[in-house]
């Protein structure tokens, strides 16, 4: 038997997507553009909700923390991704894969709590519109929304301590772009029953908001069925409907990654890049098309972005 080498792990090699010879470029141009369209939509929408008043509104108050979520999740992995594109395959500390695989699932498993939370509210609002400044007052949405983010970082520091409590001596190949929880656990020198155990809580956590969001959809039809005007049902479900697209979106993949059986490395990969770059660029479109409010406050914003780039090349101009 071959002795093997027991020098701790420094840096791991990221092989990239698979099966994309000869299609890098047109892939990198392809994410960059989705990177890009996330990062200036989601921005938009977050300046549009800070700036004006009439959106001062709890359904708002966690699109907007949604939005941020939405620039900050892709941003762990989609710089990774294309650089992986670029050069075939590409290398990350220890302490970046640590910090990647962190504030990836941070950020994903916030976004879980939060899409729970927006279904709360579409169900407070819908079904109980009398009580619902009572119900969704500013302090119940503080509390919602600051145990979204502390819960989440809780449950992930936990998560990423057990898995890099384990040795990592070799080899260093990761099959993925990014560093994500089964790829490392693979990779891993010693017993990860502990880490596979709690890494299944996220099963859990996504089959529990599955359910409640279920929960609070299906009151929510059977409450829009008993309208009897054509108009008041119109409206009831315009209301929610931009967020069911969203949540759609957004547990499509998950369920696929922890639900579904079989798994395969095409499958992930497929699911990953959807997760991670299209589905948070589709957001600002879903939560705009069809909202009165937020496209007057997007073109309020987008006055006062040409009054100010105006101004900037007057003084520039001016200025020489």
């Amino acid at each position: 038997m071959k002795m093997r080498n027991h020098t701790p792990v420094t840096e791991f090699l990221l092989i990239g997507i698979p099966h994309t010879e000869r299609l890098e470029n047109v892939l990198f141009v392809l994410f960059m553009g989705f990177y890009l369209l996330t990062l200036l939509g989601n921005q938009l929408i977050l300046l549009a909700i800070l700036t004006s008043s009439n959106l001062y509104t709890p359904m708002y108050f966690f699109l907007g923390n949604l939005s941020v979520l939405d620039i900050f999740f892709p941003s762990v992995s989609s710089p990774q991704m294309m650089l992986c594109l670029m050069e075939h395959s590409h290398t990350i500390s220890y302490q970046g894969c640590v910090t990647q695989l962190f504030f990836y699932h941070f950020l994903g498993c916030t976004e879980c709590f939060l899409y729970t939370v927006k279904a709360y509210d579409c169900f407070a609002a819908i079904c109980h519109p009398l009580q619902y400044t009572i119900t969704m007052n500013h302090p119940v949405c503080a509390i919602l929304t600051l145990g979204t983010w502390m819960g989440s970082c809780v449950h992930d520091s936990v998560l990423t301590f057990l898995i890099f409590k384990l040795p990592y001596c070799g080899p260093n190949e990761v099959d993925t772009s990014f560093c994500d929880i089964p790829v490392m656990l693979s990779l891993a020198w010693a017993d990860t029953s502990l880490a596979q155990m709690v890494s299944f809580t996220n099963v859990g956590v996504v089959a529990l908001m599955c359910l409640l969001i279920l929960t609070s959809y299906t009151h929510i039809f059977i409450f829009i069925l008993k309208i009897s005007s054509s108009e008041g049902r119109r409206r009831a479900f315009s209301t929610c409907s931009a967020h069911l697209t969203s949540i759609l979106l957004f547990y499509g993949p998950v369920v696929l990654i922890y639900l579904w059986p079989v798994s395969s490395l095409w499958l992930d990969t497929v699911v990953q890049v959807s997760n991670n770059i299209v589905t948070p660029s589709l957001n600002p479109l879903i939560y705009t098309l069809r909202n009165k409010d937020v496209k007057l406050a997007l073109r309020k914003v987008n006055f006062y972005i040409i009054i100010c780039l105006s101004n900037l090349f007057y003084l520039f101009v001016w200025g020489n």
